[in-house]
């Protein structure tokens, strides 16, 4: 080799190394660039996690859940900035179009759907959620740094648990929607050997994780798993009947915040761990004062419809009712002193609760005491009648909850059953083959006059009749909700 090659290669070597310190360097810079930004990352997830706390708070009274509310879209502003001014997220331009697809969606929907539409969004969301952890986690495991020995049987049980929360939230959650919806039928799915199926899939899901880590990592066993989580997420909510949906629709709140903390520890985002687990443990909890209010056992209804094997008689009869007209019920009004309103679904579905605020200032102005009566579980969601009641202006103070009242009845002129039917069942406490057995209910009956407010004798959501429309001191008030109470404002 001449010398000038030899010069010539040596050049090349050392403009080579040459590049190589200046681009370590650059990667260096940036690296410490990124460092030294991580702290005030870092510094706005606390923020905004704080803020999700108080935003839990304030919803917890509605005194204080408009303020809730503005906590949390302050603090999910804030995470969002906070994620895309992050130094180690690229791509920026993919998230900005996903972020503005769906805000579109999402204001789309917030400005078409109704107050009485709101259980079946809170479904669809919870359903977004759990596919996007099976999203998450798929791409989690395709896509992960080279690990080895102990972390990497950590990651691979994070993607399992993460795919499989995921994928029973989504079809948990779609058939929620669709019993909401009326897409399904609301009563229980009786499959022989449920429970014991429920079992199975179970013991069998677990026996593939163990599998899917023995193995480093095994795609088969995570789709064949996949495919097992989609079905008993649908069969458990399957099983479950409607009137234990407003638990269900909590229950898979509960699960979509479990598969959003999942996803965090695949991504590594600090601020999903903290508000998946924020998210799902109230879910949980509210799950559980719910079922305590229901009488029902919190295992058995997330196990899928324990304790549902009852016998419906459909063919009982529980005599005559009696009909009557608003210029009636408005006379009745006038002469008492004492009146309670027990609102439901159908209030809502009536959008009655602005006519309602009309007639109880019109009666609370003839110095006739008027109060509300809620039930833990009114309507599909909890809190529903509460919402609707503030969004109508109705006083807080009069709005009391079931155990504040139920004593109060018998003291109490006239009660006005405002499309409420399971909640106001005395089968619940009479019968013991009822689906709603053991349910602690308002116990309207018991006042001197009781006002129901239908648009005819149909069964409620659970698919039981109500023995209360039938009683001697009740009376039947059909037609639309909303025009019944206008008739009833005009003959005031």
């Amino acid at each position: 080799m001449s010398l000038f090659h030899i010069l010539q290669t040596s050049e090349s070597l050392t403009d080579k190394a040459a590049l190589a310190v200046q681009s370590s360097g650059e990667k260096l810079g940036l690296v410490e660039s990124a460092a030294s930004n991580m702290p005030l990352i870092n510094g706005a997830y606390f923020v905004a996690a704080i803020l999700f706390i108080f935003s839990l708070v304030g919803l917890s009274k509605q005194e204080s859940a408009e303020h809730g509310v503005w906590y949390g879209i302050i603090g999910m502003t804030i995470a969002l900035i906070a994620t895309i001014a992050n130094p180690s997220v690229t791509n920026i331009q993919y998230i900005l179009i996903a972020m503005v697809i769906g805000g579109l969606i999402g204001t789309w929907f917030a400005l078409r759907v109704e107050m009485t539409q709101m259980p079946e969004l809170v479904a669809m969301l919870h359903s977004f959620v759990g596919l996007a952890a099976v999203a998450v986690g798929f791409n989690s495991f395709l896509e992960h740094q080279p690990m080895s020995g102990v972390m990497l049987n950590i990651h691979l049980v994070e993607v399992f648990l993460g795919v499989f929360i995921g994928s029973v939230t989504f079809t948990g959650s779609v058939v929620a929607y669709g019993k909401l919806k009326g897409i399904f039928s609301s009563k229980s799915l009786m499959l022989p050997h449920r429970h014991k199926m429920n079992l199975l899939a179970g013991i069998v899901s677990f026996g593939l994780m163990v599998y899917f880590v023995q193995q480093e990592g095994h795609m088969n066993s995570l789709l064949i798993m996949t495919g097992i989580a989609l079905i008993f997420g649908w069969h458990l909510v399957a099983s479950i009947g409607g009137a234990d949906m407003p638990v269900v629709v909590s229950m898979l709140n509960s699960y979509s915040g479990w598969a959003a903390a999942a996803a965090g520890f695949l991504l590594g985002n600090d601020l999903l761990i903290v508000t998946g687990a924020l998210v799902g443990s109230s879910g949980a909890i509210l799950s559980y004062i719910m079922c305590k209010a229901m009488n029902r056992s919190f295992i058995s209804v997330i196990a899928g419809g324990f304790g549902t094997d009852v016998v419906v008689n459909s063919d009982q009869d529980y005599g005559e009712h009696v009909e009557v007209q608003a210029d009636e019920v408005a006379e009745l009004l006038k002469n008492a002193k004492s009146v309670i309103i027990t609102p439901g679904y159908g209030m809502a579905v009536a959008q009655a609760q602005y006519p309602v605020y009309e007639m109880t200032k019109r009666l609370r102005d003839k110095g006739i005491k008027v109060r509300f009566g809620i039930h833990p579980v009114a309507g599909r969601l909890p809190g529903h009648m509460n919402v609707l009641l503030a969004e109508a202006k109705v006083p807080y103070d009069i709005v009391l909850e079931m155990d504040e009242l139920n004593d109060d009845f018998e003291d109490t002129d006239v009660v006005l059953v405002i499309g409420a039917n399971d909640t106001v069942n005395p089968s619940a406490l009479d019968d013991p083959n009822s689906p709603i057995a053991g349910m602690p209910v308002l116990e309207v009956w018991n006042a001197n006059h009781v006002i129901a407010f239908k648009r005819s004798m149909n069964p409620g959501y659970a698919g039981v009749q109500n023995p209360l429309f039938f009683k001697d001191n009740t009376s039947m008030l059909f037609g639309d909700a909303k025009a019944s109470v206008d008739n009833i404002v005009k003959a005031l």
